[in-house]
């Protein structure tokens, strides 16, 4: 479906993403690892969660964490989490992002893994962010580069980096979508966007310590794979295809 530039009908378009478990999981426990490892004990934090799709990821949050209130513009999606993946500690609710009904300073973390590319206004996103978040509270916040040799959704070459109507007209003629709704933007697109926090950068810190961070089903440690990767990153950073950043709320900010 297409309105406002907003994707409803992900997990359709892209269920053997959205409905794997045991990749939502592992998603799930990197981020955990990232949290443990700046804040430590989670278990008296409340989080949101933004962009939470059927809810793998978020019964995994709710082990650590107080409570954990999740939040989808896709209906279906939200209903398959409500009838799978329910818990005593977690409340789902079908919102935009771009507009949470959350009083200011609600939550003590907020997750926002791979979304900001699927809403037409990351500005507007990020506000919000940074509104529900207590002062001193933290986003964690990955996102996929613009300038990607793969684009992540489709797996197609250079997707993210055409201008928008060939990027539609490329998913038509390969048969794999009619309209392209993701808006990357590039490593100093992303630095603009989250000027407003303070930035813990754990991308070369997740890659250098897999292991500490359950990230070994993408890096294997001591691998050619992790030597080129770091030798990468220290010289083209700006070409990283994920980055990975804990942005960090002033305590001295009210909204």
């Amino acid at each position: 479906m297409k309105k406002a530039g907003l994707q409803y009908a992900f997990s359709q378009e892209h269920a053997s993403t959205v409905f794997n478990a045991s990749l939502r999981r592992q998603k799930a426990l990197k981020t955990l690892a990232v949290l443990e490892d700046h804040l430590h004990d989670l278990s008296n934090l409340d989080a949101l969660e933004i962009g939470s799709a059927a809810g793998y990821c978020t019964v995994h949050y709710a082990a650590r964490l107080r409570h954990i209130s999740a939040v989808d513009i896709d209906l279906g999606a939200m209903q398959h989490a409500l009838q799978h993946n329910p818990a005593s500690n977690v409340s789902y609710f079908v919102m935009d992002a771009q507009h949470l009904a959350f009083p200011d300073a609600t939550f003590d973390i907020v997750i926002c893994m791979h979304v900001y590319e699927h809403v037409p206004d990351a500005t507007a996103l990020m506000g919000e962010i940074d509104r529900v978040l207590k002062p001193g509270g933290v986003c964690y916040f990955t996102a996929g580069n613009r300038l990607s040799l793969i684009e992540p959704h489709y797996r197609l070459p250079l997707l993210s980096a055409l201008p928008k109507p060939l990027s539609h007209l490329y998913l038509r003629l390969l048969h794999r979508g009619t309209y392209y709704y993701e808006n990357h933007l590039t490593y100093w697109g992303l630095k603009k966007l989250v000027v407003g926090f303070e930035n813990f950068d754990y991308t070369v810190r997740v890659v250098k310590s897999p292991e500490k961070f359950r990230a070994t089903e993408v890096i294997r440690p001591h691998s050619m794979k992790q030597k080129f990767s770091i030798l990468f990153l220290k010289i083209a950073y700006w070409l990283c295809p994920t980055y990975l950043w804990l942005l960090k709320k002033s305590k001295s900010q009210t909204s």
